[in-house]
């Protein structure tokens, strides 16, 4: 995929860049693989909001995508690559020898008519599904299940990958992006390759409008709220907060570790790189 620029005909068009779509299906999802999403505008079923900054946007459909991979030793065709507005990542739908349809997150470098195929011995071929105890070291990998028949968990997002950097026992050793390094059971699932559309990370939204099709509304700072609405709130003019920078409820936002989940510490040999 490339990315599309504009003529500065307007202020908005000047500074946007989006990825070109021209490869991608131009048509409709399948219906039968879709179902409706609710706006719920970052409200819970009490209708207060819970995730700020959330709200409106283009409707959208919600492709049912098969991050299990169940269907061994049946091959499949890529029959078509689509966009999907709930990811970052393009999809692709494969067509099964049974005659049934499903979509996946497409790897780079496949390409409509590929085969692909799930499945424990099989080829070390982009979009192929196999135990990690098959796939050989030093392989880049996506679509990875943290426990036997959970689903994918890891590596979903566009251009992600992961390696496999050694083995223990049962156990595969990966590295991510992030550079934390874990155990995962053998067992568990992944897929060869590495994710499409790796330029996502180079798009410029351009207009403030645009983010608005995307659900996300706009942000009041701290600072130039009253106390009673924000710890940053209040002074006299200008004020730089006068403490430390926290969430309206007073936690902090310079890197604080928030993480408690004792129970899976024993599967992380390194944890990843500390922000700057």
């Amino acid at each position: 995929m490339t990315l599309k620029t504009f003529k500065p005909y307007t202020k908005s068009t000047r500074g946007t860049v989006i990825i070109a779509k021209k490869e991608l299906w131009k048509g409709k999802p399948i219906k039968s693989l879709t179902f409706g999403k609710k706006s719920v505008s970052g409200r819970n079923n009490l209708g207060r909001i819970t995730s700020r900054r959330r709200g409106s946007g283009h409707k959208q459909k919600f492709r049912k995508v098969d991050f299990f991979r169940n269907k061994h030793d049946i091959e499949a065709v890529v029959e078509r690559i689509e966009y999907d507005p709930n990811r970052t990542s393009h999809i692709m739908l494969v067509k099964y020898e049974d005659g049934e349809r499903a979509y996946m997150l497409l790897p780079q470098g496949i390409k409509i008519g590929y085969k692909i195929v799930s499945g424990n011995n099989k080829e070390i071929k982009i979009g192929n599904c196999m135990p990690l105890s098959d796939i050989p070291d030093g392989t880049a990998i996506h679509n990875v299940e943290m426990k036997p028949g959970g689903g994918a968990k890891i590596a979903r997002s566009a251009g992600s990958s992961v390696k496999i950097t050694g083995r223990d026992g049962v156990y595969s050793i990966i590295k991510l992006a992030s550079g934390e390094i874990r155990k995962i059971i053998s067992r568990a699932k992944a897929t060869i390759g590495v994710l499409s559309n790796p330029d996502q990370k180079n798009i410029k939204i351009g207009k403030a409008g645009r983010s608005r099709w995307l659900g996300i509304r706009p942000s009041v700072r701290g600072v130039v709220m009253n106390p009673v609405d924000h710890p940053h709130g209040g002074g006299e003019g200008k004020s730089s907060g006068g403490r430390n920078p926290v969430s309206p409820w007073g936690q902090s936002a310079k890197g604080l570790k928030t993480r408690n989940n004792k129970r899976t510490n024993k599967y992380i040999i390194m944890r990843r790189k500390k922000r700057v």
